[in-house]
């Protein structure tokens, strides 16, 4: 029944969840434009608000895309990290808060926080990069996931232009999906401009 019930429980959010085909001109948030050359699916949940859309080629388990545009001063990452699969006695884990001026260093583990609400991540590679026209970071990482023991790999760009937070994350599971998929997220993540 334990084993059960995380299925149960997704099961009955994906019923409650739209999803909608995105493909040529996007803008995020109203404040980041990417072009989609190859369709994505957007994913939505009815409760919505988090401060990022999320875009998937094969469904929410296997795989997503994940954009953030314009996250202001003391605007949290993601709501609430579900807590379906806390272990015994685990407490609540911190909710990553973006500040200004952070150290590239220090918005790196701002995702790194954000994917350890599922499961153990290890941070595999970090070097600088340009993401949406500005200076910033590229950061690749695992993801052990807790609900499955399923290991996902992922990469990220993230960059600050105005006080505000531009980012986006790929996931997918290391074997079969990630080197297939990663190819179309980059190039969804190169198109990336901030919107005047």
């Amino acid at each position: 029944m334990r084993n059960l019930l995380p299925l149960l429980i997704a099961c009955v959010l994906a019923a409650c969840t739209t999803i909608a085909k995105v493909e040529g001109d996007q803008v995020v948030n109203g404040k980041l434009a990417v072009h989609v050359p190859a369709a994505w699916n957007r994913v939505q949940d009815p409760w919505g608000g988090e401060p990022y859309d999320t875009w998937t080629q094969e469904g929410m388990p296997l795989d997503h895309l994940r954009l953030w545009a314009g996250v202001q001063p003391g605007q949290a990452l993601m709501k609430r990290p579900t807590v379906f699969f806390r272990g015994p006695g685990e407490k609540d884990r911190r909710v990553p808060t973006f500040q200004p001026g952070m150290p590239a260093e220090k918005l790196v583990s701002l995702f790194e926080e954000l994917y350890a609400t599922a499961g153990t991540v290890k941070l595999t590679r970090l070097a600088p990069a340009t993401f949406a026209g500005q200076q910033g970071m590229r950061f690749e990482f695992t993801l052990a996931r807790r609900a499955d023991d399923l290991v996902l790999k992922g990469v990220g760009w993230v960059a600050e232009k105005d006080r505000a937070l531009y980012a986006a994350t790929f996931l997918a599971p290391r074997l079969g999906f990630y080197d297939r998929l990663l190819p179309m997220a980059e190039e969804v993540v190169k198109t990336a401009r901030i919107a005047s």
